[in-house]
């Protein structure tokens, strides 16, 4: 990564802080009292939209490898092609590996924190690889409200913010305890900083850039949850509509996850 001068000893400081935090967590008494978690996920999608942006127009395969333990979960994420339409048929794009923590804010009852990292791989492309940062904050009120900061460190040195909400209900249907239905949604706002936007070639500066919505069905059978879902987003500012090739997205997904 390109760290240089004192933006540069600003951000590598600000990363041995979150990296010295998830080790602080990880070995902790209380994390060490929790069993591991494990979890797999598969999942088909119509299309493959990233905070607005079409990156695939037609089907892809996403799947997800995660561990969790005591509120650290470290994971790893996959875009495979499945149609060719980026030349690359059957040919992984984009990898991703993610690290994170979160937890309540000490004495501040319904506040969670989450800080963490991604760093973003392109095989099969040109793209070169890049590294975020991030941090957020989400409260236990009413549809779950949450502001979420990802600030990428190396290639396009800008941040981009996230407003949501979202709301789940574990059991609208059940057959049995192990087997049930349920229903979750969300909706959320993107703003990039002009940095961001000039880097992705989306505006000239910042702008509230997409908004997206979903709703899913989980299906729960024991430690297997099938997941239909349908989802649409839209470009925001008329000048980033017009730097979109598609602006304008709906798409459906289906998710399979095994805990382990």
């Amino acid at each position: 990564m390109k760290f240089t001068g004192e933006k540069g000893k600003m951000i590598k400081r600000s990363l041995k802080i979150i990296g010295l935090s998830l080790l602080a967590a990880s070995f902790s008494p209380a994390a060490n009292a929790d069993e591991l978690e494990f979890k797999a996920t598969a999942e088909y999608l119509t299309k493959y939209i990233w905070r607005g942006q079409n990156v695939s127009d037609r089907s892809v395969f996403q799947p997800t490898v995660s561990l969790y333990r005591d509120g650290l979960t470290g994971s790893f994420w996959g875009n495979m092609d499945l149609t060719g339409q980026n030349k690359h048929r059957m040919e992984f794009i984009e990898l991703n590996f993610v690290l994170d923590y979160t937890a309540s804010l000490p004495d501040m009852n319904g506040v969670n924190f989450s800080i963490g990292t991604i760093h973003y791989q392109f095989p099969n492309t040109s793209a070169r690889p890049t590294t975020e940062v991030y941090g957020g904050l989400s409260f236990d009120l009413p549809l779950t409200p949450y502001v979420r900061w990802y600030r990428d460190v190396d290639e396009i040195d800008g941040s981009y913010y996230q407003f949501g909400i979202g709301q789940s209900i574990d059991k609208i249907y059940m057959l049995t305890d192990k087997f049930y239905c349920g229903l979750s949604a969300g909706a959320s706002v993107g703003y990039g900083s002009s940095s961001f936007n000039r880097g992705y070639s989306l505006a000239s500066d910042d702008k509230f850039n997409d908004v997206t919505v979903s709703l899913a069905l989980p299906i729960v059978l024991d430690s297997w949850t099938l997941r239909p879902s349908i989802s649409y987003s839209a470009m925001l500012s008329e000048e980033v509509r017009k730097n979109t090739a598609k602006s304008d997205n709906v798409w459906f997904g289906l998710g399979l996850t095994r805990l382990f």
